[in-house]
């Protein structure tokens, strides 16, 4: 028996990456239905390789191109539309649900998932960071399995005790002898520039990192190690680990994916080359293991491994981050908000580049509202917009003087 796959975020590169990893075991899984935000081209080419039963695009003119051009062709897939369309399909029946779309707006959808009883593969971190102990309650009430596609979360999960591994978003760490989550970050194209040269960094140098081939919002994220703090919020949430359970730790080479250190002195790692097409096989299969496409590490080709604590003058956003997971929900929505507000700013040329952290420093400070429930998609929806409008504003006076 085939499983039936659903691609949220299918054109993205961690849809591309899962897209491989279902070419290499066509007779285990069959790409039941797709979403994306507005490229019909390309998920047309995915409906017609893939022969998918339904797709979904966010937006409304792009769905109507692609309904068009699968009428065209001949084809027979539903076209739904608009992000209630693609929380329908997100929401239908599957055996694997990949939940790949990048920011606050994968929420609903990966939300939707859990309410189908789907095993979900989560590569949205946002949706942990804004929703957390909501996300968790929903998969809990619908015994939906949650199963992590970040390649740190991945290796963080495949070095603990199988026990928690079954039990993610309730693991007992301590009860099972684990002493740290060791959180691995590259630090990014910027890790050993001059401090004084950052404010000279533009958009187009960002977007080269060093190891990793990710989408421009992550790019960016990881340049400024916000992307490892909202790593650290999620592995909170999915470990049930607190602060002092986590420890962050550059290390450039992007081989070690991360590690758990136990109570009597032994640390387990995961490594491997820096690929997402191996996390997102391990959930897929787990827990057996499946070809991913991916070649083994070459040990005899890899001069060093080298490992420093991060330097929060470096990187302010990462500092703010976690202090927002320590802080709570609320705050977590505000910092999500403000960061994806910011750096769309500083992509499209309007901030500099230290101003990202400037302007979610500014939005952190403002405070949560009185009476912000964290339990409440509505409030939490409410809390990210307007915490989304107050950061454009704030980003909009920084440009001035830019």
């Amino acid at each position: 028996m085939t499983e039936r796959i659903c691609l949220l975020g299918a054109t993205g590169s961690i849809g591309t990456s899962a897209l491989q990893v279902l070419r290499c075991n066509p007779e285990r899984y069959r790409l039941a239905s797709v979403c994306a935000l507005r490229q019909a081209d390309k998920l047309f080419d995915i409906i017609k390789e893939f022969k998918v039963e339904q797709a979904a695009l966010f937006d409304v003119k792009a769905a109507a191109q692609l309904r068009a051009k699968v009428k065209s062709a001949g084809l027979k897939c539903g076209i739904l539309e608009g992000e209630s369309g693609v929380c329908q399909l997100a929401g239908a029946s599957h055996d694997f649900t990949i939940a790949a779309i990048v920011g606050a707006a994968g929420l609903k959808s990966a939300l939707a998932a859990l309410q189908s009883g789907a095993r979900v593969g989560l590569a949205n971190k946002e949706a942990l960071v804004m929703t957390g102990q909501l996300f968790f309650k929903t998969a809990q009430e619908h015994q939906a399995a949650v199963l992590p596609i970040d390649s740190e979360h991945s290796a963080i999960f495949q070095s603990l005790p199988e026990s928690c591994q079954r039990t993610v978003g309730r693991c007992a760490l301590k009860a099972h002898g684990v002493e740290k989550i060791l959180l691995t970050g590259s630090g990014g194209p910027f890790r050993t520039r001059p401090l004084e040269e950052l404010a000279l960094v533009q958009a187009e140098e960002a977007l080269q990192h060093p190891v990793w081939s990710m989408g421009p919002k992550i790019t960016i994220d990881s340049a400024t190690m916000m992307n490892k703090g909202l790593e650290f919020i999620e592995a909170r949430f999915l470990f049930n680990a607190g602060a002092e359970d986590i420890e962050i730790v550059i290390h450039p080479q992007s081989v070690v994916h991360s590690m758990v250190a136990y109570k009597d002195g032994a640390v387990l790692a995961q490594l491997g080359r820096p690929d997402m097409k191996t996390p997102i096989a391990r959930a897929l299969a787990y827990p057996e293991r499946i070809a991913a496409g991916v070649e083994p590490l070459d040990f005899t080709k890899l001069e060093q491994l080298t490992f420093f604590k991060p330097d929060f003058k470096r990187y302010p956003c990462l500092k703010l981050a976690i202090e927002a997971g320590c802080a709570g929900q609320g705050e977590c929505v505000i910092l999500n908000a403000a960061n994806e507000a910011a750096v769309e700013a500083f992509l499209k040329g309007r901030i500099g580049y230290p101003d990202i952290a400037r302007v979610v420093e500014t939005e952190l400070n403002r405070g949560v509202p009185p009476g912000f429930n964290p339990h409440s998609l509505e409030d939490i929806l409410a809390l990210d917009a307007r915490a989304r409008r107050q950061a454009a504003a704030t980003a909009a006076s920084l440009g001035e003087r830019h």
